[in-house]
């Protein structure tokens, strides 16, 4: 019972956060502070890329709207910012590829993580496959993809070293993205009047690459067979 209600609370925060990230944010602005708010946003971008669990946490509308929350009486300050979520997505990349290279392939073979379908395992692989070591700083920009990439990097081996460069380069521009289209472009009466929608925009748009993926991987496999 206690643990239906702690899932069941864990899924209203989480809908709250995708459907609202700007209620939540302004929310632990007030809770923690304007210097300890950076920690909530820390774990958040850490855990969407580190941990292969929580590929569902809203990477790209948060950063967004942090961003927002950077521009001049926000509260947040734009280069502590786009440092900080850096270093939370660079680690969580590092901790995901460590975490496929040890014990990845047992953690596929146990089926208990239900969000490595088939279906993404496939189509993440497939991008490593055909764009390399490149593939790392692509798939920052896809959701759920971004997830599972150094996860399947390290169950491949790929060069640790060589990963870390291209980690860099992709969470650096991942978040400089987010963050800075969220600081220069929130303001704008238009986005604010129409916030949630601008949200949802953000998450389709995010969609639309793996989407297509997904679609034309799915008619390849029917032509094949």
């Amino acid at each position: 019972m206690q643990s239906e209600l702690i899932d069941v609370g864990f899924f209203q925060w989480l809908a709250n956060l995708l459907k609202d990230p700007r209620a939540s944010i302004a929310k632990w602005i007030i809770t923690f502070g304007p210097i300890w708010v950076y920690c909530p946003l820390f774990a958040i971008i850490f855990l969407e890329t580190g941990l292969v669990v929580t590929p569902i946490l809203p990477g790209d509308s948060l950063l967004f709207t942090a961003g927002v929350f950077a521009a001049d009486g926000g509260g947040l300050n734009i280069w502590v910012l786009i440092i900080s979520m850096s270093i939370a997505a660079i680690l969580g990349n590092t901790s995901n590829y460590w975490i496929g290279r040890l014990v990845g392939s047992r953690i596929i073979a146990s089926g208990k993580v239900k969000s490595l379908t088939p279906e993404r395992i496939e189509k993440t692989q497939a991008m490593l496959d055909k764009y390399g070591m490149i593939a790392i700083v692509l798939t920052r920009f896809f959701p759920i993809i971004r997830t599972f990439a150094p996860f399947l990097a390290g169950i491949g081996a790929m060069s640790f070293p060589r990963f870390t460069f291209f980690n860099i380069i992709g969470g650096v521009a991942w978040v400089c993205v987010f963050s800075l289209l969220g600081y220069f472009f929130g303001g704008i009466p238009f986005v604010q009047n129409n916030f949630e929608l601008v949200i949802i925009g953000i998450v389709v748009i995010s969609l639309i690459p793996a989407a297509a993926g997904a679609i034309k991987m799915r008619l390849g496999n029917k032509n094949s067979e």
